[in-house]
């Protein structure tokens, strides 16, 4: 298990269960477990998901976003919940962005 921490400070789990489900269901990010951690810290765009969720945004090239999903349980303790990539830019209410 590894841990990126958010824009918040807070840490935010990628256990090996989250992973396999990540690769399972798209087998496309197998080779990016780290573009993952780091779009958690680094991400271009922060948007509010459902149920209190988070998605850290980044761009990885023209028409590939890398789209994290993670949840801030309190201000020491979070989790990875899924990621995939988007042909474009995601749409919803951004609540940080990079300067």
């Amino acid at each position: 298990m590894d841990i990126a921490y958010s824009k918040n400070g807070v840490p935010i789990r990628l256990s090996y269960e989250r992973w396999y489900h990540i690769t399972e269901s798209h087998d496309e990010l197998a080779s990016y477990y780290h573009d993952v951690l780091e779009t958690i810290e680094n991400p271009d765009f922060i948007m509010r998901g459902n149920k209190g969720t988070l998605k850290a945004s980044r761009n990885l090239g023209k028409s590939r976003w890398l789209t994290v999903f993670y949840k801030e349980v309190s201000k020491k303790d979070g989790f990875t919940i899924t990621a995939y990539f988007l042909d474009k830019r995601p749409k919803g209410e951004i609540v940080w962005q990079r300067d």
